[in-house]
Formats: structure tokens, sequence, C-alpha cells
């Protein structure tokens, strides 16, 4: 079974079912301990900040996210109910 199949057939299981799939999926990954974590996005976070102190950071309202996320969850929806 290629991988694509694999996918295919897992999507169409229950939702608890993908749950379970997924969870073991991610468990089964190479996990980074904190500190591996904190070191690799230690530079970003302090460029950010940077921005947001200096005002050149563009920044966007939770609500316009909030609809922007929404709109593609229905989007995406749609396209898979249409056969």
């Amino acid at each position: 079974m290629s991988t694509q199949e694999m996918l295919a057939y897992m999507l169409k299981l229950p939702r608890e079912e993908r749950v379970q799939v997924t969870q073991a999926l991610l468990l089964s990954l190479e996990i980074l301990d904190e500190e591996e974590i904190a070191a690799t996005w230690a530079p970003e976070l302090e460029r950010r900040s940077r921005e947001v102190a200096e005002g050149t950071a563009q920044t966007i309202e939770w609500g316009g996210v909030q609809t922007e996320l929404l709109n593609e969850l229905a989007e995406r929806r749609a396209r898979r109910a249409t056969p």
C-alpha cells in the first residue's frame, strides 16, 4: 500500500480512530527536549519582540485571524463534501 493510499484509508476512519493513529505517529517522532526547543526559537522570539517594541512589527488582530481560520476551515470542509 502506498503512502497516499494509506493516508486516504486513514482519513476515512472514524474520528476517534484517527486521533489514535495521530497520537501514535506523533509519539513515534523524535521529540526535542525543552532546551532544544528554547534554543531553536530564542532568536525568532527575540526578533519578534524587538519588532513589536520598535513598532515595526505588522500585527494582526485576533478577530481577523479567527475569521480567516474559520473561513479556511469552511472551505476545506466544502471541498471534502464535494465529490
